[in-house]
């Protein structure tokens, strides 16, 4: 039994999910390994999906775990072999987020027939946006005032929206079970960041 199997049942789970997802597991596990450390893990995701590019059919993965202290994140592709490698190869890449940096947690939603939603009912789709400062998005456009005869420019007005991560999942894509764990994941990294941002000397 390896290090990642003996850590615990959360850990075992995460080993698993990544063995089903058939992706490379023994790279995929041993970068998410090498990141996690020695911490024990409290809630895990893994999301395979396939892209088309051209005429070519590329997958990846994303893995997203939570530990005490830190939000992990691992993303693996491939590649097919070009002027830089003769044969087709795979990219690991790992960042490692310390809770109190992350600044957002979205969560959006879709759900069929609204009006006949019952509480509990599966979203079709999740979209998980997380940000941590490392990647942000600026929105601009030309301001205005309030009067419709004006012709004076009077610059531009804008909106920083961080987006260092997002990831989609659907009901029908990749099954009711991604998205309630999609679901989970959100709920408990929402929760330990909020946990994080408890201010000094107040009972947690």
């Amino acid at each position: 039994m390896d290090r990642m199997a003996k850590t615990g049942t959360t850990t075992q789970g995460l080993r698993a999910a990544i063995e089903r997802s058939g992706y490379y597991p023994a790279l995929v596990a041993e970068a998410v390994e090498a990141a996690v450390g020695g911490e024990q893990i409290g809630s895990y995701l893994v999301h395979q999906e396939t892209t088309f590019d051209a005429n070519e059919v590329r997958r990846h993965v994303t893995v997203l775990v939570l530990t005490g202290n830190r939000f992990i994140v691992s993303h693996t592709d491939e590649q097919a072999a070009d002027s830089s490698s003769p044969t087709p190869y795979a990219t690991t890449s790992t960042e490692s987020v310390k809770l109190d940096r992350i600044s957002s947690v979205v969560v959006s939603r879709v759900v069929a027939n609204p009006e006949a939603y019952t509480p509990g009912t599966l979203p079709r789709e999740v979209v998980l946006t997380i940000g941590w400062g490392a990647v942000s998005r600026l929105d601009l456009e030309p301001a205005a005032c309030g009067d419709p005869n004006c012709e004076a420019d009077h610059g531009y007005t804008g909106s920083s929206t961080a987006d260092d991560l997002s990831l989609r999942v659907s009901e029908a894509g990749d099954g009711p079970d991604t998205v309630r764990q999609t679901l989970a994941f959100a709920q408990a990294l929402s929760e330990a960041t909020a946990a994080t941002a408890t201010p000094s000397g107040a009972t947690r």
